[in-house]
């Protein structure tokens, strides 16, 4: 499995229009997504406007590759992107270790 872990920034007082749309294109974009297991979304505490976004894919070719280079990117970013204060950081994680 493969972690995609993605820091997002927003505009400040956009949570809850980012929240609504973020929700809605993980369950009608990414969740249809070749290779997608699963996702989790955690907000700042101290930073409200930063976003740490989990995406748990079966390889890294499903990300970079099957979702990445299809409409369903333009989509994602379609809903998404516009909340975006700078563009996010991306990188990708083998999973090692975890508890049962």
């Amino acid at each position: 499995m493969i972690l995609e872990l993605a820091d997002i920034r927003i505009h400040p007082g956009q949570n809850a229009a980012f929240e609504e749309a973020i929700a809605r294109g993980l369950r009608d974009v990414i969740a249809q997504a070749k290779g997608f297991q699963g996702f989790k979304l955690n907000r700042g505490i101290e930073s409200a406007e930063r976003y740490v976004l989990q995406i748990f894919w079966t390889t890294l070719e499903n990300h970079t590759i099957d979702f990445r280079q299809s409409e369903a990117f333009t989509q994602w970013r379609g809903i998404v992107g516009p909340f975006f204060a700078a563009a996010p950081v991306v990188e990708h994680f083998d999973l090692l270790a975890k508890s049962d």
